[in-house]
C-alpha cells in the first residue's frame, strides 16, 4: 500500500458522503453569499466541512455554504481522525507498519529544533535491508543538545525551566522510553547478578494478571523496603517498574531469563554492553508475547550497543566489525531465522572484544543519563512532591548497578542533588531542595588532590553555551554552573520571586552559598559566597539593586493599571512599597545580613530614591489639603517612617560602607503639611462655630420625652466638635504642638458660642426679684403716710427673656450644663490617646497643655452660667436647689 493510499481513500470517500447528503431530501436549502441554489454541482465538496453538514441536517437541513468553509478550513489546522467504538484513528502520511508502537507517555510541548546531519541517527545509515527485514525504530530528540543550554542570566520568567545538563547527544536517538528501558533493565541485571532473587513462581502468576496502564495510582502504601529479603526487593522492582511505567509481561521475561543467566555461572563485575551482550544471545522470539514486541526490545538492545560504539574513538578496522555485526542483528531474516546458535555467539563475541577495549568513561553520557533515569523512578508519576519508598532503602539497591553504570560516590551525589533540585523547581517542595543541598554540600567539601576520583569527574565532559560562547565543563562544573544560573535568575528578582513563599529565600541563599556565584561566564568561575570578600559581597549587592529596581517596576505597573478615581496613583505606589520594604525587614535582610551587611541601606536608599523622584514633582503642586493631598502625603509620610527603620536597623549591621552612614535624607512631607494644615483648621473653625450657632438658634428647650430630658442641640454640637477631631487625627500627617492648639481652640470656641448663646437667655436677678420696701420708724407724734414706691417699666427684650424662663426649660438648660461637663472630660481622654499614637511619649507629655484650656473654659463660661441659673430660679423647690448647689460645688472642684 503506498502511503498516501490511506488518505486519499478517505478523501474519496469524503466527497461521495457530501454529495450523497446535499443531493438528498434532507437537504431542504443550499445558501451561498449570491442567494439559494438548488444545484451542487457548482460547489467545491473538498471545501465544506462533513461535520458541520451533518450538525445542519440534523437542526433542519439548511446548509451554508461560506459557514461550511470556514469550519472545513479551521478543521485543517488539526489531524483527519475518525471516532469509532474501539479507537480514535488518525489519517497520517505514513506507512502504518513502519510507525512502530505508541509511545506510553505524553509528548513533550513542541520546540523549534534545528536539526543538522550530525543528528541523524547512526542506525538509519546502517541500515540496507529490505522493509520486510527491518521496523523503524521511533526516533526523537531525547536529552539535551550537545551544543549546550544557554545558562545566561535573562530577564524575569514567570515559569522558569532548568536547562539540561549539557551532556554529549545521544547518536542513536534513543526516546526516553528507550533509556526507561534500558535503566531498568540494568537494575534488574545488577541485582540478578549480585546473587539477590528476583523471580519466582508466584511472582510470574501475579505479573501475568498485569496490565500495562499509563495512568497509575500510587503505591506508595504499597511499597516497604524496611529490609534486604525476598519481598522487599519485589516490592521494590514493582513500584520502580510501576513509576518507569514498564511492560509488565516484558518485566517478567527479563526477570526469568536474568535468573536463569545468573544461575549459571559467577558474573563478577559487569557493565552495559556486557548485560546487552548476554541478552541478546540468550533472548529469542519466543519469550515475548508478539513478534513486534520481540523487535521492538530488539531495536532497543541493538541501538545502545551501537550508541556505545559511537562514543568511543574506534579505528577504522574495529568500526567495521561493529557496523557490519549491528546489521546483521537488525536483519530479521538473518538473526533470527538462518543463524543458529554458535554462529550468534560469534557475531557477538566481535562486538564484545571491541567494546572491552574501551575506556571506563565510553559512553558515560548514556550511563548518566540512566542512572539519572533509575533515581527519578524513586519519585511517584502522579505526586511528584513525594517518593513512593523510603530513599535511603532505595538507595541501597541502586548502589548496586554502581559498578556497572560507572558510577562512584561523588558522582553519584553530583546526580542525585542534580536530580532532587530538578524535583524541587517543578514541584515546589522544599524537603527536596533540603536534600539537594546536602548532597550538593558533600560535592562541594570534597578536596581536589589530583586522585583517580578527580580525573575520573573531570573526564565527564558537559557542553554549556554562556553569552554565546561553548565551553566544555566536567560534570560537577555543568551541575553547579546550571544551578547558580537558576538562582542568579531568582535572586535578581527575590522580592517577586520569593513574595508568596518567603521560607524558600534562606534556603535559595544557601544552595548559592554551597555552587558558588557566577563571577565570569567567559571562564565558568564560581566563587564562593562571603560577606568578607569584596567579590561575593559585590554580587550580593547586585542582587539587592536589581530585585529592588524590578519590584518597583511591578508596583508602578500595578499603580498604573489598578488605580482608581478615590485613591491617587502615588498613594497606591507608595502603599505597595510599603509591603516590599515590610519583607525586606522581616524575611529578606535577616538572610542577607550575614553575607551582606548593607543590602538593606542599599534597599532602602534605592526605594527611597525611586519614589522621591515621582513625588517630588507632586509636592511642588501642593498648595491645600485636597483629597489628593490627604490621600498621598500620609502614604508618603509612612512609606518615609518604614525606609527609615530599615536604614536604621541596616546602618547597626553596616560595616563596609562608610559613605552611607550620614542619615537617610527624608521628605519634606513636615515643612509642607504644617501650614496647609493650619489653613484647614482655619477653615474648620469657621464651619464648626457656623454649625453650632445654627443648632443653638434651632434649640426650643423642651423636653421630648421623659428619656431625654437635656437639649437636642447640644448632641448636634458634640457631634460637630467630636468629627473635627476624627478628621484632624485621620490626616495622619505629623503634627506639633501648635496644631493641637488649633484644634482644643476649635472645641473651645465651638462651646464658648453656645454656652455664651445659653447665657444670653438668662436675666440678671434684679429683674426677678421685687425691690427691698424702705424701712420707717413708727411714733405716735408723727403723722405717716405711705410712700410711693417708683415705677418700673421691664425692656421688651427682658421681657420676652423673663417668658421663656419657664421651669421646663430652666431644667432642660441645667441638665445640658452637667452633660456638658461630662462630655468635656471624655473628649480630654480621647484627644490625649489620639496624640500619644502619633506623636509619641515624648509629645504626650504635652497634653497637660489641655487641662489649663479645660479649667478656663469652666472659669469663663460654667461658673456665671450656673450662678444665673440659681438667680433664676428663686421659687424653685428645695430638691431642685440642691441640684444647683452641687453643680457649681463641682465646678468649685475643677477649678481647684
Amino acid at each position: 500500500m503506498e502511503s498516501g493510499s490511506l488518505l486519499q481513500r478517505y478523501r474519496r470517500d469524503r466527497k461521495k458522503l457530501l454529495a450523497f447528503l446535499l443531493s438528498s431530501r434532507f437537504v431542504r436549502e443550499l445558501r451561498t453569499p449570491a442567494g439559494p441554489v438548488t444545484d451542487f454541482s457548482a460547489v467545491d465538496l473538498d471545501s465544506l466541512s462533513a461535520s458541520y453538514v451533518l450538525e445542519c441536517i440534523k437542526s433542519g437541513g439548511v446548509i451554508d455554504i461560506s459557514t461550511a468553509a470556514k469550519k472545513k478550513q479551521h478543521e485543517s489546522s488539526y489531524p483527519i481522525m475518525i471516532q469509532s467504538r474501539l479507537r480514535t484513528s488518525y489519517f497520517l502520511l505514513s506507512h502504518p507498519d513502519l510507525s512502530g508502537s505508541p509511545p506510553s507517555r505524553a509528548p513533550p510541548p513542541p520546540k523549534m529544533v534545528e536539526r543538522s546531519s550530525s543528528d541523524i541517527s547512526c542506525s538509519s545509515r546502517s541500515l540496507g535491508s529490505s522493509v520486510d527485514d527491518n521496523i523503524a525504530t521511533y526516533s526523537d530528540d531525547c536529552g539535551p543538545q550537545s551544543n549546550g543550554t544557554t545558562a545566561t542570566p535573562s530577564k524575569l520568567v514567570k515559569d522558569l525551566k532548568v536547562p539540561a545538563l549539557g551532556l554529549p547527544k545521544l547518536y542513536t536517538g534513543l526516546t526516553d522510553d528507550d533509556l526507561d528501558e534500558a535503566a531498568y533493565l540494568i537494575l534488574l541485571a545488577s541485582i540478578a547478578f549480585s546473587g539477590v532473587e528476583i523471580y519466582s513462581s508466584e511472582d510470574k502468576k501475579k505479573e501475568n494478571g498485569i496490565t500495562h496502564t499509563v495512568g497509575m495510582t500510587s503505591i506508595r502504601n504499597e511499597v516497604d523496603v524496611q529490609s534486604e529479603n525476598f519481598e522487599g526487593h519485589l516490592n521494590f522492582l514493582h513500584a520502580i517498574r510501576t513509576q518507569m511505567q514498564i511492560s509488565a509481561v516484558s518485566d517478567a521475561c527479563m526477570r526469568k531469563r536474568l535468573m536463569e543467566l545468573a544461575a549459571k555461572r559467577n558474573w563478577g563485575q559487569i557493565n552495559v554492553p556486557q548485560v546487552l551482550l548476554v541478552l541478546l544471545h540468550g533472548v529469542f522470539r519466543s519469550d515475548f508475547p508478539s513478534e513486534k514486541a520481540y523487535m521492538q526490545w530488539k531495536f532497543r538492545q541493538v541501538n545502545l550497543l551501537e550508541e556505545f560504539c559511537y562514543s568511543a574513538n574506534l579505528v577504522a578496522s574495529e568500526r567495521q566489525i561493529c557496523e557490519s555485526s549491528l546489521v546483521k542483528i537488525r536483519s530479521t531474516k538473518e538473526w533470527d531465522i538462518n543463524m543458529v546458535r554458535s554462529e550468534r555467539a560469534k557475531v557477538l563475541s566481535g562486538i564484545g572484544q571491541v567494546l572491552s577495549k574501551l575506556p571506563a568513561p565510553s559512553a558515560y553520557h548514556l550511563n548518566i543519563r540512566l542512572y539519572e533515569k533509575l533515581i527519578l523512578g524513586m519519585f511517584d508519576v502522579l505526586d511528584d512532591s513525594h517518593p513512593v519508598m523510603e530513599v535511603d532503602d532505595s538507595l541501597v539497591l541502586l548502589k548496586l548497578t554502581w559498578s556497572a553504570l560507572g558510577i562512584t560516590p561523588e558522582v553519584h551525589s553530583v546526580i542525585f542533588g542534580w536530580v532532587l533540585f530538578h524535583q524541587f523547581v517543578k514541584t515546589g517542595e522544599a524537603s527536596f531542595l533540603d536534600e539537594a543541598i546536602l548532597e550538593l554540600q558533600e560535592v562541594a567539601s570534597s578536596k581536589d588532590d589530583g586522585g583517580k576520583e578527580e580525573q575520573y569527574l573531570k573526564s565527564l565532559s558537559c557542553s554549556i553555551s554562556c553569552n554565546g560562547n561553548e565551553m566544555k565543563l566536567s560534570l560537577v562544573e555543568s551541575a553547579f554552573f546550571l544551578i547558580s544560573s537558576w538562582c542568579d535568575i531568582k535572586l535578581q528578582a527575590y522580592h517577586l520571586h520569593f513574595r508568596e513563599k518567603t521560607s524558600y529565600f534562606g534556603k535559595v541563599v544557601s544552595l548559592l552559598s554551597t555552587v558558588g556565584v557566577i563571577t565570569d561566564c567567559n571562564t565558568v568561575k564560581l566563587t564562593k559566597l562571603d560577606g568578607l570578600k569584596a567579590i561575593g559581597a559585590r554580587k550580593l549587592r547586585t542582587y539587592v539593586e536589581k530585585s529592588i529596581e524590578a519590584a518597583y517596576k511591578e508596583a508602578e505597573n500595578n499603580e498604573n493599571s489598578e488605580s482608581k478615581e478615590s485613591i491617587h496613583p502615588l498613594a497606591l505606589l507608595a502603599n505597595r512599597l510599603r509591603l516590599v520594604v515590610e519583607k525586606e525587614i522581616t524575611v529578606f535582610f535577616p538572610v542577607l545580613r550575614q553575607l551582606c551587611p548593607d543590602s538593606g541601606i542599599i534597599a532602602a536608599m534605592l526605594l527611597h530614591q525611586y519614589y522621591g523622584e515621582k513625588l517630588k514633582p507632586f509636592l511642588k503642586e501642593v498648595s491645600k489639603l485636597s483629597d489628593d493631598v490627604r490621600s498621598v502625603l500620609p502614604a508618603a509620610y509612612s512609606l518615609d517612617r518604614d525606609l527609615t527603620h530599615l536604614f536604621t536597623a541596616a546602618s547597626k549591621e553596616s560595616r563596609l560602607s562608610p559613605l552611607l552612614k550620614e542619615d537617610l535624607e527624608h521628605y519634606p512631607i513636615v515643612q509642607i503639611a504644617k501650614p496647609i494644615i493650619l489653613d484647614w483648621m482655619i477653615d474648620q473653625l469657621e464651619q464648626t462655630s457656623e454649625w453650632t450657632g445654627r443648632a443653638f438658634k434651632l434649640e426650643d428647650w423642651e423636653p421630648i420625652s421623659f428619656q431625654q430630658n437635656l437639649a437636642a442641640s447640644v448632641i448636634e454640637v458634640f457631634r460637630i466638635i467630636e468629627e473635627t477631631v476624627d478628621q484632624y487625627f485621620d490626616l495622619n500627617l505629623p503634627m506639633d504642638i501648635t496644631h493641637l492648639q488649633a484644634l482644643l481652640s476649635i472645641v473651645y470656641h465651638s462651646l464658648d458660642g453656645y454656652l455664651s448663646g445659653l447665657l444670653n437667655q438668662l436675666v440678671e436677678k434684679n429683674y426677678l426679684y421685687p425691690p427691698v420696701p424702705p424701712l420707717t420708724r413708727f411714733m405716735e407724734t408723727v403723722a405717716t403716710g405711705k410712700k410711693k414706691l417708683p415705677e418700673c417699666h421691664l425692656d421688651e427684650h427682658v421681657s420676652s427673656k423673663l417668658n421663656g424662663l419657664t421651669i421646663s426649660k430652666l431644667c432642660i438648660k441645667l441638665n445640658t450644663l452637667g452633660y456638658i461637663q461630662k462630655q468635656i472630660e471624655t473628649l480630654e481622654d480621647r484627644i490625649g490617646k489620639s496624640w500619644a499614637l502619633i506623636g509619641g511619649s515624648a509629645k504626650h507629655k504635652r497634653v497637660s497643655s489641655i487641662q489649663p484650656r479645660k479649667r478656663r473654659l469652666s472659669m469663663v463660661v460654667f461658673v456665671p452660667v450656673v450662678t444665673k441659673l440659681m438667680s433664676c430660679l428663686p421659687t424653685l423647690s428645695t430638691t431642685l436647689r440642691v441640684s444647683l448647689q452641687r453643680l457649681s460645688a463641682s465646678f468649685v472642684t475643677l477649678l481647684a
